[in-house]
């Protein structure tokens, strides 16, 4: 879930050139006078530039005019769709192969740097909650080398929120996998799909309606096996619904309500027996 070296390498010499100009245009450290000499600031400088740069995003656009570094059309551009950053604060709450989850107003698929985010933040500590600026990077969505954290940690309460809003999220495919920008200027995100052949799975839920319709209690059989068999039955009228026609959703509340009516049927006899 990082990018490979090279492009972490064009990221940080394009960052430090954007946050060089920026340092001479502003005065924040001002000690340096090129690349090599900006490389030598430590953390806590560069944090103070960077966060100069995101409080001015006009200077952004302004680099890219004067170009000073003289960089390719191509380096440019990357550079300009940086004017479209997400800065706020967010929740890591999992790990993909190829992602990492950031949660704030949004959910975001988030690659790491030269260091995996996992390794900055191990799984057994999500969700974490941080202060980071997303930038776009050819077609992904990167952080800008910093990322701070807070020392909060999160009971069941927040830890099933976030992963409702996940699941919410990937359910209706809603996921932000990158930022760019229209020629117009206007901002618009790009949602991924995912490149799948959806399976028509009717046959298979009708032919299974045809057994449950045989299905019947009574005749000394177990009192569990009558409720137990109308919960087979309207579980799986629920999957045709589902399967059939799913932008249906007065149809498919009706048939969740007669599933979960069939369910309780089944805790009552289980508590009788």
């Amino acid at each position: 879930m990082n990018l490979n070296t090279d492009d972490v390498g064009l990221f940080y010499e394009l960052l430090w050139a954007l946050q060089l100009y920026v340092d001479q245009h502003l005065g924040i450290v001002a000690k340096a006078s090129s690349l090599e000499e900006y490389d030598a600031y430590s953390q806590e400088e560069r944090l103070l530039v960077r966060d100069a740069l995101f409080a001015n995003p006009e200077l952004i656009l302004a680099f890219v005019a004067e170009n000073p570094c003289h960089f390719s059309q191509e380096k440019l551009d990357i550079i300009q769709e940086w004017q479209y950053f997400v800065k706020g604060d967010f929740y890591i709450e999992r790990y993909l192969k190829s992602h990492a989850i950031f949660i704030g107003e949004k959910v975001y698929g988030v690659l790491g740097l030269m260091d995996s985010l996992e390794d900055m933040f191990p799984k057994p500590y999500l969700p974490m909650y941080v202060h980071a600026i997303l930038l776009p990077f050819k077609g992904n969505i990167i952080y800008d080398g910093l990322i701070q954290s807070y020392s909060i940690h999160f009971g069941s309460g927040i830890k099933s929120r976030l992963k409702d809003q996940y699941m919410k999220a990937k359910q209706q495919e809603t996921i932000i996998y990158s930022l760019g920008y229209h020629a117009n200027a206007n901002p618009v995100i790009s949602v991924a799909k995912p490149n799948v052949s959806v399976i028509n799975w009717q046959k298979e839920v009708s032919a299974l309606s045809e057994i449950a319709h045989k299905l019947k209690g009574g005749g000394g059989q177990p009192s569990i096996n009558s409720s137990v068999f109308s919960l087979v039955k309207a579980s799986i009228e629920m999957a045709n619904s589902a399967v059939s026609s799913p932008e249906d959703l007065d149809a498919l509340y009706q048939a969740i309500k007669k599933a979960n009516k069939a369910l309780i049927q089944v805790k009552n006899t289980f508590n009788r027996m």
